[in-house]
């Protein structure tokens, strides 16, 4: 069963105007380690920074709480599988939420272009 999910869009250009503005202490303060070293490696790094961006703000709305109860950026992880998959790991007050949801599965999808990237995350439950 479905316990949450969330949509969100996000700009290339805005992210990379933070990036450029606020340099490291914005990377540091919106995304992990690994996420910062993933994205690093790209010529494109401003599209892969904003599928991270997107696809947290989709966790946070599929735990339905924004940005009450203490959810921080770094609580959301955007990881990948071999196969290029992406994944999601949450930790901190975000996984103690969904644990709370009942959530025992999640997918999260991204899709971009140069210019905008949407992200969908979905919770699901055994129940």
């Amino acid at each position: 069963m479905i316990v949450g999910t969330g949509v969100d869009i996000a700009e290339a250009s805005r992210i990379e105007q933070s990036l450029t503005k606020h340099g490291e202490r914005f990377a540091k303060r919106v995304f992990t380690p690994n996420e910062i070293a993933y994205c690093e490696k790209f010529k494109n790094r401003a599209e892969r920074y904003a599928a991270r961006f997107a696809a947290k703000e989709a966790a946070f709305k599929a735990l339905g709480t924004g940005w009450r109860e203490g959810v921080r950026w770094l609580d959301v992880e955007i990881t990948h599988q071999p196969s290029g998959k992406p994944e999601l790991v949450l930790t901190g007050r975000a996984k103690e939420l969904a644990r709370e949801l009942g959530v025992t599965r999640t997918a999260v999808s991204i899709s971009h272009s140069d210019r905008y990237v949407v992200a969908q995350v979905i919770f699901e439950s055994d129940d």
